[in-house]
């Protein structure tokens, strides 16, 4: 395979007219920015704005995991000296249940609303919106077929692609929707799970394994590897797994699935190892395939790794002139956010604007189990390596009086600083609602603050944020004192 390799400046200019292939987080984010700056923008969607990120993935699973959450919470709520029942009564009722046919329709009814809110946004911008499946027929041409089966070409000066990705299949385990399930289907139930077998245990398979659990379903999650979450903080894995244990999910580790079979009542797993498991239902969280076949890629020379994913530079350009991509399909971090951050790129420089290329050390990334796993910046593993010369400071949350007022026992904030200097660099937190947390040491990374900046800002007493600020003071004796101008 090729590599992208720069254009010279001659072919950079300000298209008048800017074709997206697409309507998830790359292509809408795109568009706004697109129509905003004048250009005549036309979306390409087959299955409605928002794409799947809205749809059937991203949107719908956290709204299951914000539900599961609540549960958690009032089942918990008895620490705090909260009783449900009658007060006269000797028993209290205390343990939540989930009427799952309610918990779908929910979900489902708000990702509807998110997308038709973004049509409306999109539109109300300037931007046209085709409702139709497109491929690329020249490098900035692309053949739309619409709802109705007409065919058009809808010609362009740039084109971004975001197609996204689908769902990837083990050819012994296919979904039917049912029994069998992938991440889209899941939303089909009408009632909790007796036992969700969930098979993968990255970042899509822990998240629903701890959301099926809290919602009362026995839950049993494949992994291949010894802890859940290879690619994540191994610190951060373990917290998270002895939350499963004490939860009762249980793990079926160093194993694959082999085969997976519909039953009479259920389904039965096959794993590589010889084990058989039974369960009610099974969820294949085993990654994801770029929608990259058929859309006239090669023709129009736009290049592909062997995984499928569109070959793409740091500023969204493909291998072919004035083709763009953004998205799963490029193969970068799956996020919604990196989507988004992909396509607005992509138009400032096509348009000749000044343009800070994609850095993906700077992403901050959330896993929405119970508790949250928020990271940022250098890794554990990277540090370990040699790769990065950081102090370390690792602050559970046991000692934070807003921590215990919640009646959080577990988690932690971990920070890294760059050795000799103190600038933030990396960071992890664990805890309920970590994806809000992360932002301060997000902002740290990105902007290349010294802990002692983060120490000496105020924070709120009592607040979890207090052990951000606490972890940074514990550094600062462990680094020279900064410059002072």
């Amino acid at each position: 395979m090729g590599t992208v390799t720069s254009q010279t400046s001659a072919k950079r200019f300000a298209p008048d007219r800017i074709a997206i292939l697409g309507g998830g987080p790359g292509g809408y984010e795109a568009a706004m920015v697109a129509a905003d700056a004048g250009a005549e923008v036309t979306i390409v969607e087959e299955k409605g704005m928002g794409g799947s990120a809205v749809l059937t993935d991203v949107v719908p699973s956290k709204t299951l995991i914000a539900t599961a959450d609540a549960m958690r919470r009032v089942n918990a709520s008895t620490a705090f000296g909260v009783r449900f029942g009658e007060h006269s009564s000797d028993k209290y009722e205390t343990e939540a249940w989930a009427d799952f046919s309610k918990v779908n329709q929910r979900l489902m009814k708000l990702a509807h609303s998110q997308s038709r809110d973004i049509h409306a946004s999109v539109e109300a911008a300037g931007v046209r919106i085709i409702a139709g499946r497109g491929r690329l027929v020249a490098p900035t041409n692309i053949e739309v077929t619409t709802e109705a089966g007409e065919t058009t070409v809808l010609e362009a000066d740039a084109v971004i692609i975001a197609t996204g990705a689908h769902p990837r299949e083990l050819g012994s385990a296919k979904p039917d929707g049912e029994r069998i399930l992938n991440w889209t289907q899941a939303y089909n139930l009408t009632e909790v799970p007796e036992h969700m077998i969930v098979v993968g245990s990255g970042v899509t398979g822990a998240e629903f394994a701890s959301a099926y659990r809290r919602l009362g379903a026995d839950v049993t999650l494949v992994s291949s590897r010894d802890q859940v979450l290879p690619g994540e903080d191994s610190d951060a894995a373990s917290v998270l797994e002895n939350s499963f244990a004490r939860a009762g999910v249980k793990v079926a580790s160093r194993s694959r699935a082999e085969s997976v079979e519909r039953t009479e009542n259920g389904v039965k797993v096959t794993l590589t190892d010889g084990r058989v498991l039974d369960g009610s239902h099974c969820l294949m969280a085993v990654g994801g395939i770029p929608n990259t076949e058929n859309i006239g890629l090669e023709e129009a020379g736009v290049e592909t790794t062997e995984s499928g994913h569109i070959r793409v530079d740091t500023v969204s350009r493909t291998t072919a002139a004035g083709v763009y991509a953004a998205g799963d399909c490029t193969g970068m971090m799956p996020l919604a956010s990196v989507a988004a951050m992909q396509g607005r790129i992509a138009v400032a420089h096509m348009q000749g604007e000044a343009v800070k290329p994609l850095q993906l050390h700077r992403v901050a990334s959330n896993v929405f189990t119970s508790p949250e796993i928020a990271t940022v910046g250098v890794t554990q593993a990277q540090v370990d390596s040699g790769n990065y010369q950081a102090d370390v400071v690792k602050l559970d949350l046991a000692t934070n009086p807003r921590a215990k007022m919640m009646n959080i026992r577990e988690g932690f904030v971990k920070i890294f600083s760059r050795k000799g200097s103190g600038t933030v660099i990396g960071a992890v937190v664990v805890a309920p609602r970590a994806s809000e947390l992360i932002f301060p040491l997000a902002l740290a990374v990105t902007h290349k603050l010294h802990v002692d900046d983060v120490a000496g800002t105020f924070t709120v007493y009592p607040s979890l944020s207090g052990s951000l600020s606490e972890a940074a003071r514990r550094l600062h004796l462990h680094v020279a004192e900064p410059n002072q101008s």
